[in-house]
């Protein structure tokens, strides 16, 4: 496997996958739908796996080493600036398209079986915004509730940069730990390709047309919709605001979004973000390390944004709600204001709560979708991952932060492990600085 790219591998893997779908739906083998399962099943949950550890040491990390790098006050109100400018170009996207193609007119779906479902913390705003605060941190750690965590991390990453050196002991056990974390990750993802031939096998093996039929308008606007912000969006704001190649972004920024559509998993997916973010996309270091994990678990422009606008509408016309103006803006809102409910988990499922319950729409709506949610997450997290990428090579290159040396040559080869990282020093904040380790 040497031979061929980690890009290639994926690709590989995904072909293989599809194959092996096929041939477990038409011949009803059983075994083998079960055996795709299984593999799938445990790549991501070997993903998942990482998520605590990686989302508090990443987040305590990168907030930290905002005191190495000139203007972090700047540079975080331009990230956060561009993060919902994002989201709300893509939002509206998603209403235009929504209420072209109508998703939900003519639908018949036996809404007798369709439950609501009881998500806790997502089911209007207090819930929303007192869940963000745990009420035990061990729970918040055994349950994965990736909001709780990465509140801790701000916090506690706020609290060692306002100590300076009585903290460094705890910063320096939060970088190893950190490094043990991806370096142990990575070994996963060199798995992908064959998570991949798991998990699109599995999908294909078990989602037929007849499940897919009543929700194939709604399936198909959901990837128009991201496919209209990862290449129309996206794009022109690279060309007229970053002054960048959209095709030298996407050629560099390929091996992410890649792995982030067959993983469904926007933190999963960090360590590779990250190291694509600087090692081929040219983005300043010190920067990166803070603005990809903040937009791993808070950028979803593909979860929050294109895809609860297109579920509500949805579910508004199945259930023959009308909606007005102020519905459509109340949408937008939820999507610019609300992302970080999706939390860089796999699935919207939250998010889409969110956004029901504000519209005052049956919940029930929800579980109409669940059934060919992972077929949608696919290209949702794609879309995300990409967006992640997208506002710091736009920030960096405001900010002079941008390497164009390292963002014009030939794509850095990924097979190799990264390097071991080293705890970061006081930097002058200028692109095109001394080379560090590939991941923090």
């Amino acid at each position: 496997m040497k031979r061929f790219s980690f890009s290639l591998q994926l690709l590989l893997g995904l072909a293989a996958g599809v194959a092996l779908g096929l041939v477990a739906r038409s011949t009803e083998a059983a075994w083998l739908t079960t055996t795709l399962t299984q593999v799938g099943s445990t790549f991501v949950q070997l993903l998942k796996l990482a998520v605590p550890p990686l989302v508090f040491t990443a987040v305590v990390v990168s907030v930290a080493n905002l005191r190495n790098v000139n203007g972090a006050a700047r540079l975080a109100g331009k990230t956060l600036g561009w993060f919902m400018a994002t989201s709300l170009a893509a939002v509206a996207a998603a209403i235009g398209l929504g209420l072209l193609i109508d998703p939900g007119r003519g639908v018949t779906i036996a809404l007798e079986g369709a439950k609501a479902v009881d998500l806790e913390g997502a089911g209007t705003w207090t819930d929303f915004l007192t869940g963000i605060v745990p009420t035990n941190i061990v729970t918040a750690f055994a349950e994965v509730k990736v909001l709780q965590i990465v509140f801790l991390g701000v916090v506690l990453g706020a609290a060692a940069m306002a100590a300076g050196e009585k903290a460094e002991p705890f910063l320096a056990f939060s970088r190893s730990v950190l490094e043990l974390v991806q370096k142990a990750l990575w070994w996963v993802i060199r798995l992908a390709p064959i998570g991949t031939a798991g998990l699109i096998g599995k999908a294909v093996a078990t989602y037929g047309w007849d499940l897919l039929a009543p929700l194939a308008k709604l399936s198909a606007g959901v990837y128009i919709g991201c496919l209209a912000v990862l290449l129309v969006i996206y794009p022109l704001l690279l060309s007229l605001a970053g002054r960048v190649s959209p095709l030298t972004f996407y050629r560099n920024a390929w091996p992410a979004i890649e792995l982030a559509f067959v993983s469904r998993s926007s933190v999963g997916t960090m360590p590779l973000t990250q190291r694509v973010t600087v090692e081929r996309l040219g983005v300043d270091r010190d920067y990166a390390s803070f603005a990809v994990p903040f937009g791993a678990t808070t950028k979803m422009d593909g979860c929050a944004a294109v895809y609860p606008a297109l579920a509500a509408i949805f579910v508004a016309q199945v259930f023959g709600v009308q909606l007005g103006l102020g519905d459509y803006l109340l949408i937008a809102f939820v999507s610019v204001v609300g992302s970080a409910a999706t939390a860089g988990l796999t699935g919207a499922i939250v998010m889409l709560t969110l956004t029901l319950s504000t519209l005052g729409l049956p919940l029930e709506g929800v579980g109409l979708l669940l059934a060919i949610d992972p077929i949608l997450d696919m290209i949702r997290t794609a879309t995300n991952v990409a967006g992640q990428m997208v506002v710091p090579v736009l920030v960096a290159r405001s900010e002079g932060r941008l390497d164009e040396g390292v963002l014009n040559a030939p794509p850095q080869d990924l097979d190799a492990a990264p390097a071991p990282a080293s705890p970061a020093g006081p930097r002058d904040g200028t692109a095109g600085a001394a080379p560090e380790p590939a991941l923090v």
